[in-house]
């Protein structure tokens, strides 16, 4: 069986029947894998930057091949199953194989194969990858789903964006390696007990890329080198953003910028959201409630903050470009029926953001009527995209159809702006965006989690997603303070729940409060921005006194770390290390950490325990083994490796500094 193997370059290549098996060394400690019966090997990239490809060690026998890119070698059999190992020769991960031709492995009549191309009569393959499952394997990362699991061992997972549903197909397990599904196809994966499984609607190529790590941080940093990192966060993004549904006027958000100055709040960036525009597709303000774009940007930055604006891709079909990127072929198609695919307010279609003509069409818009005001980030809004009808199969793109390629398009919403900007010179990228995939951190993407509910149980969601979403490598991650649908600021039950996010929130890589109230105001007019109404107030001091006095202290906190916060967002840029991690990600070695799922580090040296659950006054906080940690609030030493019982009171959450770290914390 030797013929069928040979070696091009740095490539081990199998060439079997019809299918073309690729394995190449991509990254230090790290493998590319691909295969297709198409006639050629599909040339993108996706995810991946372009391989600065290291030697690779490639032997060839008569029942084996190997190849070895540092700590990381892979085996192919005679009869094309796949083993992975590190350099301890243990076994990473391997292909799940049922048939009786693969000596040495399970004699089983089941006949299932580890990679199954099935054709679509006429078209491309259905695609399922198979591995075997270790049962006691813990799996974290893939990006951002509406669950309360961090460990994602024994989850179902779609590979689909949704509104707060970010799909970013990087695994880190604590077996020793990280895995990226590089195919941006619908699907699903099944981290099953007995096997698991990847699933692709719609492909041409199997794509996936695999390394090796003795720490978490080494498997999450070369990812990073891989599909690149963030730039360097603005020192504004490191402040507080105020934000609601929604400043209706200029004077109205004005006005609140005006008051946190007169309080003399700290503040770094405000927000206009949806709907300050005439028509969807128009991406201008309506002059009517926004009559000086300039004269309040020029107030606002001479108050020290920044301006984001709200960005939506739908394009109203009466909007005043719609028929010139209808004629241009700058919208997305259906397959059938009626080419729409949001209705709300108005009939609309996204802007095909994978078509580059389209990208430049949409930040010329942009850059015209929002950046030469002085408008440096933007809010890129609806980025999954959301459909009113998730049909995935009934929408195509510039690259192809949705179902193939779709899950790349918040990469390149965030590309849009990313390169208009850059452009023109603005270093220091970042743009808020609903959704994210592999590889959207390099374009500067700040992800929130959606459209949540206001609950701690949403709380305790977004918690997990967070984490999960820097173990996948997009290390700016922030969530609605509060929750984004409902909360009374005046009902008592709901105040409790803004402030125990609202002390969460201070220790997230962007500190934003943002949410839709209740009760909700009248629209102001029948036209343009004053068809949709806005919801009840979300300022600092909406919520009543104990809660403005709560807030105020973790504002200050946030504003004293700022400086800490500077150098976590450096190693972000520089390693793509998440500042909020999993307490395993800095104490590996510390079994018990791989269980906690319900703290976090939030940089090298803060330990962050916050309240999830309304009532609670006391938690048991782990001080992992390895360091001494030091209580903020009294200052007391402990151990590491034990548990403690802290105390919690409505305005404080338990804090741990590492073996003597200072940072002010409290005044």
């Amino acid at each position: 069986m030797k013929d069928v193997f040979s070696v091009a370059g740095h490539r081990l290549v199998r060439q079997y029947d019809s299918e073309q098996l690729w394995i190449e060394p991509w990254g230090e400690n790290s493998l590319r894998i691909r295969a297709t019966h198409m006639a050629q090997m599909p040339a993108e990239d996706w995810a991946l930057l372009p391989s600065t490809t290291p030697m690779s060690h490639i032997t060839l026998d008569e029942h084996i091949a190997s190849i070895r890119n540092g700590n990381i070698r892979a085996d192919v059999s005679a009869a094309g199953k796949i083993t992975f190992y590190n350099q301890h020769d243990e076994v990473l991960l391997q292909e799940y194989v049922r048939n009786r031709t693969v000596p040495g492995e399970f004699n089983s009549a089941l006949n299932i194969e580890a990679r199954e191309m099935k054709p679509h009569i006429g078209g491309d393959y259905q695609l399922t990858v198979r591995f075997e499952s270790e049962p006691q394997e813990k799996l974290f990362g893939m990006g951002q789903y509406q669950h309360p699991y961090l460990d994602l061992k024994n989850c179902t997972l779609e590979l689909a964006h949704r509104n707060s549903q970010a799909s970013v197909p990087f695994a880190v397990s604590s077996l020793g390696y990280g895995f990226l599904w590089n195919n941006p196809a619908i699907g699903q994966v099944t981290f099953g007990k007995n096997v698991t499984e990847w699933f692709a609607h719609s492909t041409k190529v199997i794509d996936y890329w695999i390394t090796a790590g003795d720490t978490p941080a080494d498997i999450v940093e070369a990812y990073g080198a891989a599909t690149g990192t963030v730039p360097m966060m603005p020192d504004y993004g490191m402040g507080f953003w105020q934000c609601k549904l929604r400043y209706q006027t200029q004077e109205e958000l004005l006005s609140v910028a005006r008051e946190y100055k007169r309080r003399e709040l700290p503040i770094s960036v405000i927000v206009i959201d949806f709907f300050h525009w005439p028509k969807q597709g128009d991406w201008r303000f309506d002059p009517e409630y926004w009559p000086d774009p300039k004269a309040m940007v020029q107030e606002l930055q001479e108050m020290g903050i920044e301006l984001m604006v709200s960005i939506w891709p739908t394009v109203d079909k009466t909007s005043e470009n719609y028929e010139e990127m209808l004629r241009k072929g700058y919208l997305i198609r259906t397959e059938r029926g009626i080419r729409t695919s949001m209705d709300f307010v108005a009939d609309s279609v996204f802007y095909d953001a994978t078509h580059p003509k389209a990208r430049e069409f949409v930040w010329n818009k942009a850059k015209a009527n929002y950046y030469d005001y002085g408008i440096k980030v933007f809010w890129l809004d609806e980025a999954e995209p959301e459909y009113t009808v998730y049909d995935f199969e009934n929408y195509r793109y510039h690259l192809g159809p949705n179902v193939q390629i779709g899950n790349q398009y918040p990469v390149n919403y965030a590309q849009t702006f990313y390169e208009g900007m850059t452009a023109e010179g603005q270093d220091n990228v970042v743009n808020l965006l609903r959704c994210a995939w592999a590889g959207s951190q390099r374009y500067g993407a700040l992800v929130w989690s959606g459209d949540i509910d206001s609950s701690f149980a949403s709380l305790r969601n977004q918690f997990k997603a967070g984490l999960n979403m820097g173990l996948a490598g997009i290390p700016w991650w922030t969530t609605d303070i509060g929750g984004f649908h409902g909360g009374d600021p005046t009902d008592p039950a709901f105040q409790e729940c803004a402030i125990r996010w609202f002390q969460y929130g201070a220790f997230c890589p962007v500190f934003r409060l943002h949410g839709d109230r209740e009760p909700h105001s009248e629209p102001l007019g029948t036209s343009g921005g004053g068809l949709f109404g806005s919801g009840a107030d979300n300022e600092v001091w909406s919520f009543g006194d104990e809660a403005y006095t709560i807030f105020k202290t973790y504002m200050l906190i946030r504003e004293r770390l700022r400086p800490y916060i500077t150098e976590c967002m450096r190693a972000a840029h520089e390693k793509g290390t998440p500042p909020m991690r999993p307490l395993f990600y800095d104490f590996s070695q510390d079994g018990e950490t791989w269980n906690i799922e319900d703290q976090f580090m939030f940089g090298p040296d803060l330990l962050v325990a916050p309240i999830l659950y309304e009532g609670e006054r006391q938690r048991n906080v782990y001080l992992p083994a390895g360091a001494t940690w030091k209580e903020a609030y009294s200052g007391e030493t402990h151990a590491g490796g034990q548990w403690l019982k802290c105390d919690a009171p409505i305005d404080r959450i338990p804090l741990f500094l590492r073996d003597g770290v200072e940072l002010p914390l409290y005044e």
